[in-house]
């Protein structure tokens, strides 16, 4: 079997760890792969759906705080300012939407979980900023006394980065802390803080691009270049800035820390998180030339966010394959639909030649299966979350075999399973 992933240097948390194979399949469906599988795997596995009730209650609250937001920009905006605003705002969103999209190709977070993420960057994280920046403002005056530069300075590159990171991070603690089983590592973080960061910054940009052309009267120059700036220059930099948090609380995740080592990654990812938005913020009040310096600091800063992102993707890649090859040695897997399936290549060949079947969506949804219990998988291989874990590796082996009976017939993806050559492993318990 050839390893597409071979290359890529194993830095999960399994590296270098050793666990029993997976249970192996019936021989039946070890001999052909749409051949029915023993009932007790077909069976539903009965779970509490506390994690769902949880999100539905919270993505609840936040869209009545999300209203409450809303409020508060038409009061004070206005109506034609809060729309026009809105809609400029949708821009930068839409770039972000594009790029986190991509970011979580690979294994999709949960969309509740997104939208939780979401709504909380766009209202509690504004609202918290708003609160603690008038109750600080008195103190920043104090200081400042008749100085307005040190006022500004102050409030834009001390007390913004500190407040703002804090409320921002603090929603990807809670989806870490309360939705444990879908927060698998670095990236899982870097997908949650970039859906907090963008709804953060959507919310910002319709106060900032309102409340301009409210001092305009109207769409002009002024209008124009602060627009340029934040919508299509630096879309992504609240995004760079939370995801020093996303990263530092999903390496916590991937280690497999508890609550008190998830805080602890919390606290630390606040510090580089805080650092940028300060340089971002504060740069600009001795820097003359802006272009310059966005071309010279910041973009070479979202360079290196990039390809540490493309490091990472290669990582769950190679995740992927690994884990799947567990199971193709006992029989769930043929041994060259484990490499197709650990690319991003054989992926998109695979559901090219299942819609040419009119299978596309089958397809997917194979493909999604199997991800999931290469990750599911891991959860085992590390020790974190064992019996949710091996309760979600038989649905999805279930489901799997279901995959392939729509399959049937369809490319490489769909071969026969190997007949184990090795006896059934029990998972520890």
């Amino acid at each position: 079997m050839t390893n597409p992933t071979s290359s890529t240097t194993d830095l999960t948390a399994s590296s270098g760890t050793s666990a029993p194979d997976p249970i192996a399949p019936p021989a039946d469906i070890a001999t052909h792969a749409t051949a029915s599988v023993q009932s007790g795997l077909t069976a539903p596995v009965k779970r509490g759906n506390t994690t769902l009730v949880l999100g539905i209650i919270g993505v609840s609250i936040l869209v009545l705080i999300a209203l409450g937001v809303v409020i508060y920009l038409l009061v004070g905006l206005g109506t034609d300012a809060t729309l026009l605003g809105g809609i400029m705002a949708l821009i930068p969103l839409t770039i972000v939407f594009f790029g986190v999209r991509w970011v979580d190709r690979w294994e999709p977070e949960p969309r509740l979980a997104v939208l939780f993420a979401f709504l909380w960057g766009a209202a509690v994280a504004v609202v918290i900023a708003l609160v603690i920046g008038a109750g600080v403002d008195p103190v920043i005056s104090a200081i400042a006394g008749r100085d307005d530069f040190t006022y500004e300075f102050i409030g834009a590159a001390i007390q913004a980065p500190i407040v703002e990171e804090s409320a921002k991070g603090l929603g990807i603690l809670i989806i870490f802390l309360a939705a444990r089983k879908y927060f698998d590592g670095p990236v899982d973080g870097i997908v949650y803080a970039a859906w907090v960061a963008g709804g953060f910054a959507f919310t910002e940009n319709i106060l900032y691009f309102g409340s301009q052309l409210l001092d305009s009267g109207g769409f002009d120059g002024d209008v124009f270049m602060i627009f340029f700036i934040r919508g299509i220059m630096s879309p992504f930099a609240h995004v760079m800035f939370t995801l020093c948090t996303g990263f530092a609380i999903g390496w916590a995740a991937r280690k497999g820390y508890g609550v008190l080592g998830g805080i602890g990654f919390f606290l630390l990812g606040l510090i580089p998180a805080m650092l940028l938005h300060a340089l971002w913020n504060g740069a600009l009040f001795f820097v003359s030339d802006f272009f310059g310096y966005y071309f010279v600091i910041q973009f070479p800063l979202f360079i290196v966010a990039v390809l540490l992102v493309i490091f990472l993707r290669r990582q769950e890649a190679k995740l992927t394959h690994d884990r799947l090859a567990e199971y193709a040695g006992v029989g769930w897997f043929s041994p060259d639909e484990v490499g197709a399936l650990a690319t991003g290549k054989g992926r998109r060949k695979a559901v090219s030649w299942a819609r040419t079947q009119g299978k596309g969506p089958a397809m997917k949804r194979y493909i999604k299966d199997a991800t999931s219990l290469a990750f599911a998988r891991q959860r085992i291989v590390t020790g974190r979350d064992r019996i949710g874990a091996e309760a979600d590796e038989a649905a999805l082996l279930a489901q799997i075999v279901e995959s392939r009976k729509a399959l049937a017939g369809v490319g490489v993806a769909v071969q026969a399973p190997a007949t184990p050559t090795t006896p059934p492993a029990t998972p520890n318990a």
